[in-house]
């Protein structure tokens, strides 16, 4: 079978190696291949070569168990309580501490375009569900004896059997053309229902009915037992056990040799030993005395998250992904290290600090034996790089990829190992040691495009092909999708919608796309100069906003003006302040007062007038007196120290003095 190579991501690319015989190790940034004779041939090689520093990348993060002293994963005899795993232990306690809640839920949908068979999709979902234990699983509670005190702590358990019904919402009777958006709205909605952690399954599917061959499969699950590439395998095995259903045959699924619960049993039983003692030295290091990032919102910030989110995006075209490549290519570095790179530019800019933290997402799979499990594996990386204004960019770059590949290579210590061991102040409202996520995510990887033939002369014309579901929720400040398309990449951000509104985040977007668009013009430029806006943003900041020219009486003084406006609006609010406020009548009475007593002293054109009160209504009665009475004011801080005043008022030679009574011992 004919292979386009350069269709295929690093994963693909490498397991395309393997079946060719060829094995592909790292050692340091040298990459050495071994494969039997003739395999290697130019086109492999210089692919091989063009992708070194993906896969340098990609096998950091999975070449972490060889010679580590573990024992290899396998089924293992399981214990009365299965424990949780560090991960499915924090979402337990978040379940506990905020019940009836789906933040923690994991949305995604099919659309099925073509005749569908009901009973058979039914049938394939309830195979996965038999064939992988963790979507049998659910967590009661089991008391425990902890410091003399008795408390719940969780424990997992595996259901024998569970059934899961398909269950159906008919749309037929909306109209045609709103048919989409009520299918949009419905799964929405079954996405933000939350689950019970203690009755199985933790799993929800329901088929929405658009027209007799067009349907809407939506899929929800608990991320206490899932993660993304869990969806992925979920797909794949559902579109298998599809096809091979209609076609009456097996699904040609490779049997699975370990079920999740026996990583939860493994990890328990080397973490202590062997992954803490690995990892924890580096990540301390890494992270000392971590300050939090203090990203300008536009809301305060509350006392407690709301897990409330929203999601803006945009496009940016293939010319742009393209030069984006070509000078990761050109610099030993991924795409996913450019892009984070920038981001972090980014991110310097909007808060001028320069010790700047960003979470990411792996997959965390190191043993192929859990590569094709359902499962909550991925785990969180804080890659945190030290930002300078002047430091040209390809120096950050390199920056970028050090502490992404260290980071990568200390992967296997769990993130909540990582907050207990770093003992980061908790609040309720906001993540510990990162606010901020950062993601490439390949949209090729994520599709599932599939039609098959059942073995007869009758087709089976199904199409199944990704369904976008809204989900309004955000788990930390900002989460930074980048999607790479074939047609370019687009980016997709949900934010905490507590903290900004929608036009900031479009903002920061386009801010994103001019930053990388002059990054490509001028790769070596100090990221203080590089450009966050674009032309017309530039033009409309110095140019448009600065038209303030305005035709007014140029011979009224400002006591002229003010008059004027009191003859307009006598009755409406002039000033207020510390419980007390005045119309334009009233503060024009007052000030005329002052301004006929400072006459009677011999306040005049040219005479200069000491004015120290406190920031209050006196302060604007008393600008306006001086003013009608023909005099120039002094501004005088009480706040200054007495020295200061007294040679501001020497030095000004000021006839008269205006201050408030408890600020005469001053002068």
């Amino acid at each position: 079978m004919n292979v386009d190579i350069t269709a295929l991501n690093t994963r693909q690319f490498l397991s395309h190696l393997r079946s060719l015989g060829v094995q592909v190790t790292r050692k340091g940034d040298k990459l050495s291949c071994k494969a039997p004779k003739g395999v290697l041939t130019p086109v492999l090689n210089a692919e091989l070569a063009r992708r070194k520093s993906a896969v340098l990348a990609f096998l950091a993060q999975a070449d972490q168990t060889a010679g580590s002293g573990e024992e290899p994963l396998r089924p293992i005899a399981r214990p009365k309580a299965i424990p949780l795993t560090t991960g499915q232990r924090a979402l337990w306690f978040l379940a506990q501490l905020v019940p009836d809640n789906p933040f923690y839920n994991i949305p995604f949908a099919l659309r099925l375009s073509g005749p569908l068979q009901g009973p058979m999709l039914e049938h394939s979902l309830n195979q996965i569900l038999r064939r992988h234990e963790v979507l049998r699983t659910y967590f009661p509670s089991i008391h425990a004896q902890q410091n003399g005190q008795t408390n719940g702590q969780p424990t997992q358990v595996v259901a024998d059997a569970v059934s899961l019904s398909l269950a159906m919402i008919d749309l037929q009777d909306c109209p045609a053309a709103d048919r989409l958006r009520q299918a949009q709205q419905t799964a929405t909605h079954l996405a933000q229902i939350p689950f019970d952690l203690t009755q199985a399954p933790l799993l929800r599917a329901t088929l929405i009915k658009l027209s007799p061959t067009d349907h809407v499969l939506v899929v929800v699950i608990h991320h206490i037992l899932a993660d993304g590439w869990s969806m992925g395998v979920f797909e794949r095995e559902l579109t298998t056990g599809y096809y091979a259903a209609i076609a009456g045959k097996p699904a040609a699924l490779a049997d699975l040799t370990v079920q999740y619960a026996d990583f939860a049993i493994w990890q328990q039983r080397w973490l202590e030993e062997q992954i803490i003692p690995r990892h924890l030295p580096y990540w301390k290091q890494q992270l000392a005395d971590l300050a939090g990032l203090r990203l300008p919102t536009d809301f305060p910030r509350p006392a407690q998250q709301s897990f409330k989110g929203g999601t803006v995006s945009l496009a940016l075209p293939q010319s742009l992904k393209a030069d984006l490549v070509k000078l990761g290519q050109q610099q030993g570095v991924t795409l996913f290290m450019v892009l984070l790179a920038a981001f972090k530019v980014l991110l310097h800019r909007y808060t001028q600090q320069t010790d700047i933290v960003v979470g990411t997402p792996v997959a965390n799979r190191h043993q192929p034996e859990i590569e094709p499990l359902i499962g909550f594996f991925v785990n969180s990386l804080v890659l945190r790089t030290p930002v300078e204004a002047d430091l040209p960019f390809l120096d950050l770059l390199n920056r970028v990829r050090r502490v992404t590949l260290d980071a990568y290579a200390h992967q296997e210590l769990p993130f909540e190992k990582l907050v207990e061991a770093l003992k980061p102040e908790r609040t309720l409202d906001q993540n510990p040691l990162f606010q901020v996520m950062f993601t490439l995510q390949n949209a090729a990887e994520q599709a599932v495009i599939q039609t098959a033939t059942n073995g007869s002369a009758t087709p089976c014309n199904l199409e199944f092909s990704p369904f976008e579901v809204v989900y309004n929720t955000a788990r930390t400040d900002l989460e930074w999708d980048v999607w790479e398309h074939p047609q370019g990449l687009r980016l997709v951000v949900d934010y905490a919608a507590d903290l900004f509104t929608p036009a900031t985040i479009q903002q920061m977007l386009g801010h994103y796309r001019t930053l990388l668009e002059g990054i490509v013009d001028a790769p070596d430029c100090p990221i203080g100069q590089l450009p966050l806006l674009s032309e017309s943003q530039r033009r409309q900041l110095v140019v448009d906003w600065n038209r303030t020219a305005m035709d007014y009486p140029r011979h009224w003084c400002v006591a002229d003006l003010f008059e004027a406006q009191v003859a307009q609006t006598p009755d409406r609010v002039a000033v207020e302040g510390a419980g007390e406020r005045l119309t334009y009548a009233q503060l024009n009475h007052r000030a005329n007062q002052l301004a006929h007593y400072l006459q009677t002293l011999g306040v005049k054109p040219d005479v200069l007038v000491g004015l120290c009160v406190d920031r209050s209504i006196d302060m604007v009665m008393g600008l306006l007196g001086v003013l009608k009475a023909g005099g120039g004011y002094v501004p005088l801080d009480p706040a200054f120290p007495q020295a200061r005043l007294s040679y501001i008022l020497e030095d000004a030679q000021v006839a008269v003095l205006l201050t408030q009574q408890t600020l005469q011992p001053q002068f």
